[in-house]
């Protein structure tokens, strides 16, 4: 080995031992005499101070510039206490070499890694081996290693048996586009990248292996997002003989050790974990995916203003719909400019406006509405809302979705924007009671709310034909600091039922057999009662780190175009590969 020891280890129980080490330079300071190396590897930071005494280990000091290879061998000694470096873990000990040895030189970097100031993203991804060297970088992946090992024993700790399933599988689309992959030796036909291993892992539980997980890589073709990428991987595991409770109570357990130790220090904010019903979900924050670290919760303020005569709320409430509103606490005067960025951020959420009731002291309203208020719906806002002097409210008058969606949009930028959100929580909660199926107007058809094998209520399955909407799912998300990090259900076991739910969305059995063939024949085969969930690691990631790029916490990510600016992919191939594939490129559109 060229090494025996890491710079990042040493400590002053180290004093006096000769250490071969070696890494990068990550700087270089001379002194006009004393050369100092802070050397760097994989585990951190030491300082090496070069005499000028030792004339060839000064020679190959004097030459070497940052990210430069190099070799050192020498004495560890304590440094002289006016000298200590305690932002450094290695800051009380320094090495004094007997040899330096260039191992390599180095370009100078396109941008700097002992300063992790900001850079295009084309040109960091281009040159990522470059940036995976920066300390801060190369925590985020350590600590994804340190997350995945620890989720991988604590369920092998508990009898789950880590199975790898194929990544070249059949098209079985699941709410987004496949990547497909022609086949060579069957020319015309096509596999598919997984978008989830949800088919197979239902098959190992008929296969009697009762407890299964896998580190699941899983593709979508689709647009790309802060928080979403073409390819990522997923904690994805399955159990038989469960109902939803095991399934939450299991995965609760992981999270919440797995916040505990890879939390950074930051508190859990309750736990057992809040559920919410989905409905109940959508009535009080807008959205199945709630913020928990602040409040701002909507109340529905339709009995108050029933008969307005401001014709917006009464107009919505005859057409069925629903006057919602968030009280924001001592907002009372809040400026007209700021208001009105908040009636564009409702409109963002489909509303047609964004009312606002301010109330001053001595019971004076702040609001263009409030001559179409009389004083008894004053008070009964005050009332429905908990609204104090001070205190502002806004108000979406639309159909529910709408008003949900809209003051979703609004209280997550009143979240940012008054600094409400505790960034020193992590704050968990279930979604629970979706609705199964969902209408999809465009298509005719009902289509499934998150995948067509999810378990229903049983005692709706008398709903299933005549109301299809009203049917309840067996489905369960997690939901960090307002992110969806993971989903699952309890499967549908039995061919009847699971071919009465492709019925609804539109399959005939010939359909059924060409898609989902294996899975139905093998629900005949003694499929047991089953469940499980899949989260995003990518996700976790982002929430454990605080970043809002799931760039940041992937080894070689995606540009947020799609490409892959390291690897220059995708490219052309040539006309005799797609020859062999019996593919040939269709001639651009024209016009």
């Amino acid at each position: 080995m060229l090494k025996d020891a890491f710079a990042g280890d040493l400590t002053v129980a180290d004093e006096g031992r000769v250490v071969r080490l070696a890494g990068w330079v990550h700087r270089r300071r001379d002194h006009g005499g004393l050369i100092f190396l802070d050397l760097r590897d994989s585990h951190g930071l030491v300082q090496v101070v070069v005499d000028p005494e030792n004339a060839t280990a000064h020679a190959a000091a004097h030459r070497v510039r940052a990210e430069w290879v190099i070799a050192v061998e020498g004495v560890v000694r304590r440094r002289a206490p006016e000298t200590v470096n305690a932002a450094m873990p290695t800051g009380e000990v320094e090495v004094a070499p007997q040899r330096v040895e260039v191992l390599n030189e180095a370009l100078t970097p396109p941008f700097a890694v002992n300063d992790e100031s900001e850079v295009d993203e084309l040109v960091r991804l281009r040159h990522r081996y470059v940036e995976l060297r920066r300390p801060g970088v190369a925590a985020v992946i350590r600590l994804r290693h340190e997350v995945v090992r620890f989720m991988r024993g604590f369920l092998s700790a508990r009898g789950f048996a880590e199975i790898e399933t194929p990544t070249l599988i059949k098209s079985t689309p699941e709410g987004a586009r496949d990547f497909l992959v022609p086949s060579r030796l069957r020319r015309g036909e096509f596999f598919a990248l997984p978008q989830s291993p949800q088919i197979l892992k239902e098959l190992l539980m008929v296969g009697g292996f009762e407890r299964y997980f896998q580190m699941a890589r899983c593709y979508r073709d689709e647009d790309t997002r802060a928080n979403r990428v073409a390819e990522h991987t997923q904690l994805d595991l399955e159990m038989s003989f469960v109902e939803e409770a095991d399934v939450m109570a299991l995965v609760e357990e992981l999270f919440t050790e797995v916040a505990e130790r890879f939390g950074g220090g930051r508190r859990l904010a309750r736990t057992p974990f809040p559920r919410f019903d989905y409905a109940d979900a959508l009535a009080r924050y807008g959205t199945d995916r709630p913020d928990l670290r602040f409040g701002l919760e909507f109340t529905d303020v339709g009995e108050a203003v029933r008969d307005s005569e401001f014709q917006v709320f009464a107009r919505a409430l005859a057409e069925g719909g629903v006057v919602r509103a968030v009280r924001v606490p001592g907002q009372a005067e809040m400026p007209r400019r700021a208001i009105d960025a908040l009636v564009e951020t409702a409109r963002g959420g489909g509303a047609r406006g964004l009312a606002n009731v301010g109330f001053l002291a001595g019971g004076e309203l702040r609001s263009p509405i409030a001559r179409f208020l009389s004083a008894e719906e004053t008070a009964r806002l005050r009332a429905l809302t908990g609204a104090a002097d001070g205190d502002m409210l806004f108000l979406v008058a639309d159909r529910a979705e709408v008003a949900a969606a809209s003051l979703a949009l609004v209280r997550a930028e009143l979240g940012r924007r008054l600094d409400l959100i505790d960034r020193d929580v992590l704050s968990f909660a279930w979604v629970t009671g979706f609705p199964l199926l969902e209408w999809r107007p465009e298509e005719g058809r009902w289509d499934a709310t998150h995948n067509p094998f999810c378990g229903f209520v049983e005692e709706d399955a008398p709903l299933l034909e005549r109301d299809p909407g009203a049917v309840r799912s067996k489905q369960y998300d997690l939901v960090l600091n307002g992110a969806e990090i993971a989903g699952g259900s309890v499967r549908i076991h039995r061919r009847a039922a699971q071919e009465r739910v492709f019925r609804l969305m539109g399959y005939d059995d010939a359909e059924m057999r060409t898609r989902f063939g294996v899975l139905l024949d093998a629900l005949e085969y003694g499929a047991p009662p089953m469940g499980g969930i899949a989260s995003g690691i990518d996700r976790v990631l982002m929430e454990l780190t605080g970043t809002d790029n799931i760039r940041d916490v992937i080894a070689f990510p995606k540009a947020s175009s799609g490409g892959d600016p390291l690897m220059d992919a995708p490219r052309p191939v040539s006309d005799e590969q797609l020859a062999e594939l019996g593919l040939r490129l269709a001639p651009p559109a024209s016009g």
